[in-house]
């Protein structure tokens, strides 16, 4: 199957590092929004505004890649085996039947079975990951190396999944198995030192299946997830609502950031 252009926004950089945000669509596929409940129907758990929160990227020469489905059609960051992310821990699926809040998203038998989860994965999940996949290569080939920088951002309380607030930053490289050590060090000395921020590095989120997949330095490819508390750039009871001055100090460090990963090279 040959990739929609429905599925995703590409703006091809000329450098090193592309940033992806898989998780900020709110698209439906046809039919889905009469299955799920009213409160379903909000898409809660979208990664609000973070494509605007990286639309500066373009402007030096970053590439840009925004998932325009809702992870609730297929969830672009998970294995499409179904092997868990966290063993023994509660893991939202390929397609999700639960909510971050632990309630159901679709209606009393509504929910897919395992035939319509496989038509979803090779509809909107696989062309979604080809495209993600030629794109990365072609950087490498390009450049020698390419930097993955996978851009998220969640519900800062969620206790289905973590106790307490979550930090403001969360530095995920895969226990320091998706990309360089150096770069790694790099990144989170921008995060850990942003004034006004709360930060860790491979806390609760790691890194999620793209972090995992697609970061081998070993082959020149290094990929880094950043996953943000929502609490520290928008309103977490107005969830539609972009404020730009509120997201500014976030964003000045999302762009110190991204100017650190464009100046490192490999050793």
């Amino acid at each position: 199957m040959s990739p929609s252009p429905n599925l995703f926004t590409l703006v091809p950089g000329h450098t090193p590092l592309l940033v992806n945000v898989p998780h900020a669509g709110r698209g439906l596929s046809p039919g889905l929004a009469e299955r799920l409940t009213p409160t379903a129907r909000r898409l809660a758990d979208t990664d609000w505004h973070v494509e605007k929160l990286y639309d500066f990227v373009t402007g030096l020469g970053v590439g840009l890649m925004v998932a325009t489905q809702s992870r609730y059609v297929v969830d672009l960051n998970r294995d499409p085996a179904g092997r868990a992310l966290y063993p023994g821990a509660d893991n939202t699926e390929l397609c999700p039947t639960r909510g971050f809040d632990g309630a159901p998203l679709y209606a009393d038998g509504a929910a897919p079975d395992a035939a319509e989860v496989r038509q979803r994965t090779d509809a909107y999940w696989q062309p979604y990951h080809d495209r993600l996949t030629a794109e990365l290569e072609a950087i490498r080939v390009r450049h020698g190396h390419v930097i993955l920088l996978d851009g998220h951002s969640i519900v800062s309380e969620a206790p289905r999944f973590f106790q307490g607030k979550l930090p403001d930053f969360n530095l995920g490289t895969n226990e320091g198995r998706s990309c360089a050590p150096a770069l790694a060090t790099q990144a989170y000395g921008v995060l850990g030192t942003a004034s006004g921020f709360t930060h860790i590095h491979n806390g609760r989120f790691k890194g999620g299946y793209i972090t995992r997949h697609y970061g081998r330095p070993a082959e020149n490819m290094h990929a880094l997830q950043l996953e943000m508390a929502q609490s520290c750039y928008m309103d977490e009871g107005n969830l539609e609502l972009w404020d730009p001055q509120r997201a500014a100090p976030l964003t000045a460090v999302l762009r110190r950031l991204v100017e650190t990963l464009l100046h490192w090279t490999p050793a």
